[in-house]
């Protein structure tokens, strides 16, 4: 008979076992058990013992489905053994449990080795190979999925970073109209207690839609946010009325708070916004008879539940729920609930960012927030919190509007303010305060006009920016000692650095008339 040239000569056994240890991939094989379907692992390489932390001995003669978290990944398996062809491997990947009890992320394949020539099966026309063992390759891609996780969430972060800032600006300058012009209005109404607690409460308006734009801010940029140590208990119950008037008549309002929960770190104001958002989509979710729960409990998670990268570290936390008996969601609708710009309203009755912005502050308070729901099911928002044992910080006052001081100022101002509403207010604050001020709209008008000016101002007031940077340093050759109070709501502006401590100022928009007013009169008397 001529020979095949195709064919490969025999290897011996102790070769290919020992090409199976060099794999780099953890690999077992395991044969059909005469009795059934199932299958049992005779041989295990040493990668795959150190991914699952068992030993060789320890699983010969045990089936794979021990090894594997989600049962539906055991269902999996068990339907393509049944019908196992060579060929037509399964590939897959989920979670494995070690035997510390922690958890892997891994990716797997399943396939077959047909038995030698003589045992076959006949079918129709062609012999077909009888399957007598499998061959299994895992490889632990665990930290490949945290890495993605986390560059998922830094895109959601990203997204509505460029959206603040585009609207931070504009916005700050209609509150910084707004909180100015009721501290120049509470000056005058002074003997009038009704006018001017109605002042008060717009004036507590615009402070708390400054906090919002801090908090848009916040949460796309990353900036430290106001912490405190709260007891949530307290919280939730001093906000009960108005999470109640947000329900409205769709719905109650029911509480049930563990009294031995712990201290929480979190940013009031923000946490605040947290509870109103989730809120408010449950009452839009509500149908008739509804009603939202709201339940503290302390929870400790053990080692081995943190599976995936979003999930919360083993330690103690508090545990604040949010459930309702609303419509519910399909899985489809949660695996994008908490992407920026993401809504199911129709068009113009929701922007999308209420749940990314829960889960942003949620995030940047080191917890975790999860969801669960079905349609016309309800839905359970759990936020986990890590817990201190630090006492509550009861120093949190109201703020009130503080009246304009009389610094009796006379230096020569330079104001670059780009909206014309906000310039004619403060031009109009530092002249009746005694200071001589140019008010511009660019820095490249006011650069042209300082050219040509015979005095440099002394103070310079601007939002830096690069055409900023470069009209303070040209001011700053005429006059040495200029000083600069940035009104920059994006942070501090690190280009002043050339310029003396002493000598510059961040204010960040939207600020009160009284901060201006002593920020400009400290810096000039530096």
């Amino acid at each position: 008979m001529k020979k095949n040239w195709r064919s490969v000569p025999a290897v011996p056994e102790g070769l290919l076992a020992a090409a199976l240890q060099a794999q780099q991939e953890g690999v077992f094989i395991a044969r059909r058990r005469s009795a059934g379907e199932a299958m049992e692992i005779v041989f295990a390489n040493e990668n795959f013992c150190a991914m699952t932390g068992y030993t060789a001995e320890s699983i010969a003669g045990r089936g794979p489905g021990f090894l594997h978290a989600d049962r539906s990944d055991v269902t999996k398996i068990i339907r393509w053994r049944r019908a196992a062809a060579v060929g037509k491997p399964l590939r897959g990947e989920g979670y494995l449990l070690r035997k510390d009890g922690a958890t892997i992320h891994a990716a797997w394949s399943f396939s077959v080795i047909p038995a030698e020539k003589s045992a076959s099966r006949r079918g129709k026309g062609r012999a077909r190979p009888s399957i007598t063992h499998f061959v299994a390759t895992y490889r632990d891609i665990t930290e490949k999925r945290r890495l993605q996780e986390a560059l998922v969430h830094a895109q959601r972060l990203d997204a509505v970073g460029r959206l603040a800032g585009g609207v931070a600006h504009d916005f700050n300058n209609l509150l910084s109209v707004i909180n100015g012009y009721c501290q120049l209005l509470a000056g005058q109404v002074v003997g009038q207690p009704q006018v001017l607690k109605e002042v008060e409460e717009i004036h507590q308006a615009g402070q708390k839609a400054a906090v919002l734009t801090r908090q848009l801010l916040a949460f796309g940029r990353r900036q430290p946010l106001k912490v405190r140590i709260v007891n949530l208990n307290r919280f939730i119950s001093s906000n009960a009325d108005i999470l109640a008037r947000l329900l409205g008549e769709s719905g109650r309002l029911e509480l049930q708070l563990d009294p031995n929960i712990g201290q929480v770190r979190i940013d009031p104001v923000q946490f605040q916004q947290v509870l109103f958002n989730l809120t408010l989509n449950a009452r839009d979710a509500m149908q008739q008879r509804g009603w939202v729960a709201i339940t503290t409990s302390r929870r400790k998670l053990k080692l081995g539940f943190n599976r995936r990268f979003t999930d919360a570290p083993p330690g103690d936390y508090v545990c604040v729920t949010i459930r309702d008996n609303g419509i519910g969601m399909t899985e489809e609708i949660q695996k994008q609930l908490f992407e920026p710009f993401f809504t199911t309203k129709p068009e113009g009755k929701g922007t999308g960012l209420g749940l990314s912005l829960v889960h942003g502050v949620i995030q940047q308070s080191g917890g975790f927030i999860t969801v669960k729901s079905g349609p016309a099911e309800g839905s359970t928002f759990e936020i986990l919190l890590p817990e201190t044992q630090v006492r509550e910080d009861s120093s949190h006052r109201r703020a009130v509007i503080e009246p304009l001081p009389s610094t009796r100022g006379h230096e020569s101002v330079l104001l670059v303010e780009d909206d014309d509403v906000v310039r004619k207010m403060v031009t109009g604050i530092l002249t009746a305060d005694g200071y001589r001020v140019v008010a511009m709209k660019t820095p490249d008008e006011a650069l042209r006009r300082a050219r040509h000016s015979p005095l440099p101002p002394q103070l310079l007031i601007t939002s830096f920016t690069a055409e900023a940077d470069r009209l303070a340093r040209t001011l700053h050759q005429f006059e040495p000692n200029l000083r600069v109070l940035s009104t920059t709501s994006r942070g501090s502006p690190e280009s002043l650095g050339w310029l003396k401590r002493v000598r510059w100022i961040h204010l960040p928009k939207p600020y009160a008339l009284s901060e201006l007013l002593k920020a400009a009169r400290a810096l000039l008397d530096a």
